[in-house]
């Protein structure tokens, strides 16, 4: 298996950079002693001798603490990668699903996210997800409930086609994206201080600015030279007026500042994510596309997010007591800093949401690339315009290979299909088959069929209504109104229905009478997809419309006293029956 070599060759690299990451901590500590020496021998000595070696060790220390750093950063990628190989193993075993679930994004309301498990623990979004930041989940989660247009999905199945070869840099991009420690509150204050708009520094006060500063080191050097009360009293004036002038623009600092923690680290982070998108060399249009959308005349989005980040590091400094009195008496140090972080985010605040819904994109292809790799057998589908929906060996894509039973299945223009079968024999995981690969279908994602043709329509569902004590509606009702969403949207186009043993909360007469009913209606309106139920009295009604409504069924058999399903689908009305033998069998009667 891939992952267990890469994890194997990833530990190998994590444990290097450990072994290089302790000898810099003692060469560090060594250093600071042999520092801390050769000032003691300088004032005790006043040799200059040991002052020039005392400032060679200082900048050694300094050029070590950025070989530590830069160590730290690749020992933390190393792991995050070590993490994502071992999370694929585990899940690969069918062990647990070590991903986030997406249950924020449950909708009871949606047409089919809801019915068919998109979101929330085993969905479609928890096999699926290998985003880790918000704008990754939230552009995925979206695109699970979207229908794009022929040419999209096309450019999507190629683009998932090229992206599931690059699995080391699919994982390089994941681990970066896991630094980022990200989250939606982070994304949001970024978002709207980019869309907050500030008055600029009026150029008078920005001469001022550049003045005050080269006049205080003016006084400062003649008063050390001269020695004079007077200009050291000066000196100490000029350095308080530039205080002053920073508490004038204290209030426009504090606006720019966000109020997040470390929030220069996460922005520098989304750089490094755009630096590897902008350094990848792609062979698919879209990927290109999207790539080109972060390359400017002026440079690349990462040079500018990178510079945004530095920038927001030294404005938060500003809470550092000490050094920001010192930094500001001196040079105006946060005041030049926001009219820098003024003047970057005139020019580039417009392009942040863009730049990171690139990310987002990334992540989502990534995400399906992830799922196309680890089913090969999966397969995209053609794309026609008939009304054309063919199957072969269609398979529920989260049921584990060994335990899947796969069918072959086709709906023609206006077909519709009656699926009858006993408790149990799979009728409803049938409905949720065909569902969840009509949506993958019609986002350009793998499908689990071995061949298969497709003209995308949007998905409406009734299989899992729930009744709301808070809104006072019964679940016949939610149902009946899920019903009128269903015609209402039949009204003007075409989709793919699926109805799971419809008005259960009504009596069995009432049931019939309606479902025929409803049944009679939803071909008269051209829909395409396919009803379960249990009342064989129903299947009859296909006497009546040959052309658009045929009968498909799921059967059991009792071998040696034992219920026994092969859930293959069949033509024609279920024959055999299970709940009277089930509640016997498990002698409730």
């Amino acid at each position: 298996m891939e992952y267990i070599k890469l994890k194997d060759q990833y530990s190998g690299d994590y444990n290097r950079l450990q072994k290089k990451h302790n000898l810099i901590s003692i060469t560090r500590l060594f250093t600071i002693i042999v520092l801390v020496f050769l000032i003691y021998k300088s004032l005790e000595t006043s040799d200059t001798i040991y002052t020039l070696i005392g400032i060679s060790v200082f900048f050694f220390f300094i050029f070590l603490m950025k070989i530590h750093e830069k160590i730290s950063w690749n020992r933390e990628l190393k792991k995050q990668q070590i993490s994502i190989n071992n999370d694929e193993i585990i899940y690969l075993k069918g062990e647990r699903i070590p991903f986030e679930n997406g249950s924020q994004y449950i909708n009871l309301r949606h047409f089919y996210s809801f019915d068919l498990d998109f979101f929330g623990t085993n969905s479609l979004f928890h096999h699926l997800n290998r985003t880790a930041t918000y704008i990754g989940s939230k552009k995925l989660s979206d695109l699970l409930v979207s229908l794009l247009k022929n040419n999209e999905i096309t450019s999507n199945q190629k683009a998932i086609k090229e992206l599931s070869k690059k699995i080391e840099w699919r994982q390089h991009l994941l681990s970066l994206a896991k630094t980022t420690k990200d989250s939606e509150d982070n994304y949001q204050k970024l978002i709207n201080w980019a869309e907050y708009k500030q008055e600029k520094i009026p150029k008078i006060l920005i001469f001022i600015f550049y003045t005050t500063p080269i006049v205080f080191i003016g006084l400062l050097i003649i008063s050390i030279l001269m020695q004079n009360p007077f200009f050291t009293s000066i000196t100490f004036s000029c350095f308080l007026m530039n205080l002053g002038l920073t508490l004038t623009q204290l209030k426009k600092i504090k606006k720019e500042v966000i109020d997040s923690d470390k929030i220069s680290e996460i922005i520098k982070q989304y750089g490094l994510i755009i630096e590897k998108i902008e350094t990848e060399k792609f062979d698919n249009d879209k990927l290109n596309s999207l790539k080109e959308k972060l390359i400017y005349k002026a440079g690349f989005a990462s040079t500018q997010i990178k510079k945004l980040s530095s920038l927001f590091y030294n404005l938060e400094n500003i809470q550092n007591g000490l050094a920001a009195v010192l930094f500001n008496g001196a040079f105006l140090y946060h005041i030049h800093t926001l009219n820098n972080l003024l003047n970057w985010k005139k020019r580039y605040s417009e392009h942040i949401k863009k730049w990171l819904d690139i990310i987002g994109e990334f992540e989502t292809l990534n995400s399906f690339a992830n799922f196309s790799y680890n089913n090969p057998t999966f397969i995209f589908p053609k794309i026609n315009k008939n009304y054309d929906i063919v199957f072969e060996e269609l398979g529920h894509p989260l049921i584990q290979k060994e335990k899947r039973i796969c069918n072959d299945i086709e709906f023609k223009k206006n077909n519709f299909m009656i699926l009858t079968g006993s408790n149990m024999s799979g009728k409803s995981t049938f409905l949720r088959t065909l569902g969840m690969n009509m949506v993958l279908a019609g986002i350009g994602a793998p499908i689990c069929s071995t061949k298969a043709s497709v003209h995308p329509l949007n998905v409406i569902v009734s299989m899992r209504q729930t009744d709301s004590l808070n809104d006072g509606e019964s679940y016949f009702f939610a149902e009946v109104k899920r019903l009128k969403k269903i015609m209402d949207t039949l009204q003007s186009e075409t989709c793919f229905v699926l109805l799971d043993e419809i008005l259960k909360g009504t009596n069995s007469d009432d049931k019939q009478i309606g479902t025929i009913e409803v049944l009679k209606k939803i071909i008269s309106k051209n829909a395409i997809g396919s009803i379960a139920t249990h009342d064989l009295e129903i299947c009859k009604i296909t006497n009546n419309y040959p052309n658009k409504l045929f009968n498909k069924c799921f059967e059991a058999e009792i071998i040696d006293n034992n219920l026994s399903f092969d859930f293959k689908i069949k033509d024609g009305i279920c024959k055999n029956k299970s709940a009277t033998f089930i509640m016997k069998k498990m002698e409730i009667i």
